[in-house]
């Protein structure tokens, strides 16, 4: 039983799907306490909640304190299941963020598996479909790693309603890669979601997303979600290079006006592109795990963020490996997986 603190780093829900995936992927339990202590509600939300059932239902786990505002949890997972699972967050809560917890589990199972997910798809604080789409899954098949997303229909903070589908194919080998040039890049291009909303709402986003980035008006596309649910308003910059994207995501909604959250992507943007670095802050994140399965791998990025430490942090404590983070003459940071791959230590 690995015994884990959740207020841990930024105290926030990575430390818990992190835990869940690798507990998952490994077949070791874990207990956790103070379970998102630093954020302003701690304990379970609806999302957490439903990564928790999510995992303990695809890997027959058993589970003490699954509830919403719970803030302990023991997982003891069981033999990984593969089918067929719909699973309903109830909210606008990620699905993004639920399938990256359960995707660890997944590669080692015997069968593809086929997972819809109902709820956000885009919204603050988490990855948005096209950033899954055209920036992670991209770099996972880098590592063997084949799944296809479909976004039926784009969910938005308050109302939620997205639905994404996916279907994970096992994969029993993983292989390292070395991600250390960004190569050939495009111009950025910009696209605009609007859900329930005139088109005049997103303008100043849109000019702002023109003026910083230097954008031609055939560069940004504004697209209006068939069959809405809720209102909600996207901006989204990408960068494309030879075998994936770098993709930028702010979300307009009732604390930050179209203008904001262009203000805000450009920022992130410009940072990025500055470093020349091919792998931005939030990338970083997600790839560690990855290859931590992998046994290995590399990659540039910008300064790594609590996130991406607290992330490192919990894989040592499932797996024989170590996470380096080391900062270059240029300022900007090399970070090495160096370990063992999945299929040596199962």
């Amino acid at each position: 039983m690995i015994e884990i603190d959740g207020s841990q780093g930024e105290g926030g829900g990575q430390v818990l799907r992190s835990a869940l995936g690798l507990s998952m992927a490994t077949g070791r339990p874990f207990r956790m306490t103070q379970i998102r202590a630093g954020r302003k509600t701690p304990g379970l939300m609806k999302q957490h909640h439903t990564a928790v059932e999510a995992a303990a239902r695809i890997s027959g786990a058993e589970v003490i304190g699954s509830f919403v505002g719970s803030t302990s949890l023991e997982f003891r997972p069981g033999r990984v299941v593969t089918g067929t699972y719909d699973f309903d967050i109830g909210s606008a809560g990620s699905t993004i963020l639920v399938f990256q917890t359960l995707l660890p589990a997944l590669l080692s199972a015997s069968e593809p598996t086929v997972l819809t997910l109902r709820g956000g798809t885009h919204n603050p604080f988490a990855p948005s479909f096209e950033f899954l789409e055209r920036s992670f899954l991209p770099c996972l098949r880098r590592i063997g790693v084949a799944v296809h997303a479909e976004l039926v229909r784009p969910g938005f903070f308050p109302a939620g309603g997205g639905i994404l589908k996916l279907r994970v194919e096992p994969s029993t080998r993983l292989s390292t890669f070395d991600l250390l040039d960004c190569g050939e890049l495009s111009a950025p291009v910009a696209r605009v979601l609007l859900s329930r909303l005139r088109s005049a709402w997103a303008n100043d986003g849109i000019q702002i997303l023109r003026e910083q980035l230097g954008l031609a008006e055939s560069a940004v596309e504004t697209v209006s979600v068939p069959d809405p649910i809720g209102p909600g308003n996207a901006l989204l910059v990408e960068y494309r290079m030879e075998t994936f994207s770098a993709v930028f995501t702010g979300i307009a909604d009732r604390r930050a006006t179209s203008g904001d959250a262009a203000r805000e992507v450009c920022a992130e943007a410009l940072a990025w592109r500055k470093a020349s670095v091919p792998v931005d802050e939030h990338l970083a994140d997600q790839l560690l795990l990855p290859l931590a399965l992998a046994g290995g791998g590399s990659f540039r990025t910008t300064a790594p963020s609590g996130h991406s430490r607290t992330h490192a942090d919990i894989i040592h404590r499932f797996l024989p490996v170590r996470v380096g983070f080391e900062l270059d003459s240029d300022r900007t940071w090399r970070v090495a997986v160096e370990g063992e791959s999945r299929a040596s230590t199962a």
